[in-house]
């Protein structure tokens, strides 16, 4: 849908768009923040001025600039999409020059006050970009071979620089959250059949290349591929995060121990409490009906996104709403998964509930694009 045909439709206005938020959305986003709240404060002792209120904080405005974002046309994101994906791109190539270096990865680029990770925002951008080649895309060339290929390059440049940080779990959620577009927009089934089987043609390549000269990955991403299948075997070294999680995970029972009760977490036990093992933490202290009721409210985001996607008739709208929507599932299948034992441990954060700023002003940032394509859906 181009310019003047969003401007002949009958779109909202003023106080208006207000009331065409999408106020259940707010709601369950507002909902599992304060899930997050809750368990920081647990993790400190009691402490909110540890991590809860600087992630107060960082919610208050991002809820704010969802809202104003809410309010921008939804043109606008199209128009912009483009050069979005370029300087985030760009972005990506000055980690690799000046980036700042932290546990062991250079993925952030220090701008004083913040340190930016330009990978959090590609995910976003690479959405962009492919709902807005999609929408110029004609239908009938969606399945064709080099109509394809375009989306392909545009999903791997990124994800090459990503995996240059190294940063393996980002990379591949880049080339998944693409994917779900594409599937989305309609590129044949027979394309991604391929796709599974070039890629356990490289798994298969990967693990009999170790120990070469030519090994694709890292030795420490070797040992988590180790650590996945096999945590017992190194309880102490390089199985001791999961097989710590585990204990957390088991001990929750039905109905957890209690808030702040939990041992793994208040003796130190649990790695990375506040940020990627945090949900260890929420299933030990409320058990399994707290980490159902947690599952239940990313359910209920995911719902609303697909009925918004559903029922705007624009396809970009529809195809950026199914984009972010998609990324943020994969963000907590990838975190619940790997504490679970049932990914390796990639270093995902569990969103909007882990300790951080960037991806939490990334993700309120990017269901502000929801609402926007909710608020300008044609009526």
């Amino acid at each position: 849908m181009s310019y003047l045909d969003y401007k002949s439709e009958q779109t909202p206005t003023g106080l208006k768009k207000i009331l065409y938020l999408n106020w259940p959305l707010v709601f369950l986003l507002t909902a599992i923040s304060c899930t997050g709240f809750l368990m920081l404060y647990s993790v400190a002792g009691g402490r909110v001025e540890v991590w809860a209120q600087p992630q107060m904080y960082r919610f208050a405005v991002g809820m704010v600039a969802m809202i104003g974002l809410a309010f921008v046309p939804i043109w606008f994101w199209r128009s912009i999409s483009v050069v979005a994906y370029l300087i985030c791109v760009l972005l990506l190539v000055a980690v690799d020059f000046i980036g700042y270096v932290g546990m062991g990865a250079q993925r952030w680029l220090d701008l004083g006050p913040i340190k930016l990770q330009p990978s959090e925002i590609t995910k976003i951008a690479l959405v962009l970009m492919l709902a807005a080649y999609y929408d110029w895309l004609p239908l009938e060339k969606v399945s064709r071979p080099l109509w394809v290929l375009i989306p392909v390059v545009l999903i791997l440049l990124p994800t090459g620089l990503v995996l240059e940080q190294p940063d393996l779990g980002t990379g591949l959620m880049l080339i998944m959250g693409g994917g779900i577009v594409m599937l989305i927009a309609g590129v044949s089934l027979w394309y991604f059949g391929a796709v599974i089987a070039i890629v356990a043609g490289l798994v298969f390549g990967v693990l009999h290349t170790r120990g070469t000269e030519w090994q694709p990955l890292h030795d420490y991403q070797y040992r988590r591929i180790d650590t996945f299948l096999d945590p017992g075997a190194d309880p102490l070294g390089a199985g001791y995060n999961i097989m710590q999680a585990q204990i957390a995970l088991g001990s929750g029972g039905w109905s957890g121990r209690g808030f702040m009760q939990g041992t793994q977490s208040r003796l130190n036990f649990l790695p990375e409490k506040h940020t990627d093992f945090i949900f260890t933490t929420l299933a030990e202290e409320f058990g399994f009906v707290g980490a159902m009721s947690l599952l239940v409210l990313y359910a209920l985001v995911l719902g609303f996104c697909t009925y918004s996607a559903l029922t705007n008739r624009d396809r970009f709208a529809s195809l950026m709403t199914f984009g972010i929507s998609g990324t943020f599932f994969l963000y907590f299948l990838v975190n619940m998964g790997m504490v679970m034992g049932l990914m390796p441990v990639v270093g995902a954060p569990l969103p909007m509930v882990s300790y951080g700023g960037t991806q939490l002003m990334i993700l309120l940032m990017a269901f502000g694009m929801v609402q926007s394509a909710h608020v300008h859906r044609p009526r």
